[in-house]
């Protein structure tokens, strides 16, 4: 059973018909649907078979009974959701008319406001778990918690950090004695994680996944959009991934859908190597899709594409998974 605990929100979507112009309104067409960066990895995670349950502040809004709603129906386990007084988070995504994201702006108070104490009657999910997955939107104390907590009963945690703001705020979270499994920052979270600038380049990316290696992460996976990603193991080489071929419709929730491919792939054979170029091939079949976590992902699905193969990456010369 894999436990994820995060963010859970109503995203509104708006896609520009044309290319969007800054500073003057835009035509565009809009769509509401349940997001969160916990809550879509769950889901992800659902519709590929792997039992879930998630952990998340939700309202007692209309928009909250929606979001639970939906998020149970694709079989996510909802019932350790904490409900609370605060309206349920909301994110909003400016997507331009080739799908990439031009702005997003995020109101995640019930997320920021969580607390320990809130954690306290969920403790034993957590100890039964067989993999944690934090989302990096929540407080650093509550990290902090989560990971003292897993590792007192050797639970495998793997960690979204999100975004640079939350990246900079998880980094004293971190440290040897709060072991890591696995995380999964894309190049600016990665600078922000050991505070300082990091270039794209493989000595400058081995060193940065070197420190963070010295404060307890034994899996640094370094996401680099549309060049693919690179596995830093401790005491291993790197594996670098190209980024498979994609149509691309809109990139909002392949972030999301990369970590929970990996960590179904994960929970499911132990091979590190082969998750990574599992999520990244999700993650290419996210991108070709208007919904946030596909609404047709199976494991067939996901196989078809794998089974496609990957191109050759120019840093390795080696074909992934």
């Amino acid at each position: 059973m894999i436990v994820v605990v995060g963010g859970a929100v109503m995203d509104l979507k708006m896609q520009t018909i044309r290319a969007a112009t800054l500073r003057t309104s835009n035509p565009a067409r809009a769509s509401w649907t349940p997001g969160g960066v916990g809550r879509n990895i769950a889901e992800n995670l659902a519709r590929l078979g792997s039992p879930v349950h998630l952990v998340a502040a939700v309202g007692t809004d209309p928009q909250g009974h929606a979001l639970l709603e939906r998020t149970s129906d694709a079989g996510v386990g909802v019932g350790h959701v904490i409900r609370t007084t605060a309206p349920t988070g909301l994110y909003c995504a400016v997507v331009d008319n080739s799908g990439e994201l031009v702005l997003g702006v995020s109101d995640l108070h019930s997320t920021d406001d969580l607390t320990v104490e809130d954690l306290t009657a969920h403790h034993s999910l957590v100890h039964a778990a067989s993999l944690l997955v934090v989302d990096g939107n929540l407080p650093a104390t509550v990290v902090a918690h989560l990971l003292d907590l897993a590792a007192s009963a050797a639970v495998p945690v793997v960690i979204d950090p999100v975004s640079v703001r939350k990246a900079t705020l998880l980094r004293d979270a971190l440290g040897s004695a709060r072991p890591v499994h696995t995380l999964t920052p894309n190049l600016d979270e990665l600078a922000a994680l050991v505070d300082h600038p990091v270039t794209d380049e493989p000595a400058a990316l081995a060193a940065a996944a070197d420190a963070l290696h010295a404060r307890g992460v034994s899996h640094v996976w370094v996401r680099r959009g549309s060049h693919g990603s690179v596995l830093f193991a401790r005491g291993s080489s790197p594996v670098a991934y190209a980024a498979p071929p994609a149509t691309v419709v809109d990139v909002t929730g392949a972030g999301d859908s990369m970590t929970a491919g990996y960590v179904h792939a994960l929970g499911a054979t132990g091979d590190v190597a082969y998750a990574a170029g599992y999520g990244q091939a999700l993650a290419s079949l996210t991108v070709e899709s208007l919904s946030t976590v596909r609404p047709d992902l199976t494991p067939a699905l996901v196989a078809t594409r794998l089974a496609a193969g990957l191109p050759r990456n120019p840093i390795t010369d080696e074909r992934h998974p």
